[in-house]
């Protein structure tokens, strides 16, 4: 069994749009599917993002960030136990965030250091 990252990258603008009984029928959700990944022995890890943060680039200028006014943010990630990229994209395509236009999840294996 390997570990897999999965990376959900959401519009932060549209998010907070939303009126706050949708979020809480999508909280519901999110709830609801990391529930039937821990019941399967699947979760190892995650969490979701602030909306604030830091750019740090290579010639040591920091800047604010991330940008929130491109259109794909990353909001979290969770890190899963899956045999195979199938198992793991398999378990991506339940995500939630999916049925946003636009929104998309980031399968990466995770190599050990």
């Amino acid at each position: 069994m390997k570990d897999f990252l999965l990376i959900f990258r959401s519009d932060y603008k549209a998010i907070a749009k939303a009126k706050p009984e949708e979020i809480q029928d999508y909280m519901k959700q999110w709830k609801e599917w990391i529930d039937n990944i821990t019941a399967h022995d699947k979760l190892a890890g995650g969490n979701h993002l602030d909306s604030d943060g830091r750019v740090v680039r290579n010639n040591g200028l920091v800047t604010d960030g991330p940008y929130t006014e491109i259109k794909e943010s990353i909001l979290g990630y969770l890190i899963i136990k899956a045999n195979s990229y199938d198992e793991a994209t398999g378990i991506a395509k339940a995500c939630p965030i999916l049925a946003g236009e636009g929104n998309t999840v980031e399968v990466r294996a995770i190599q050990a250091l």
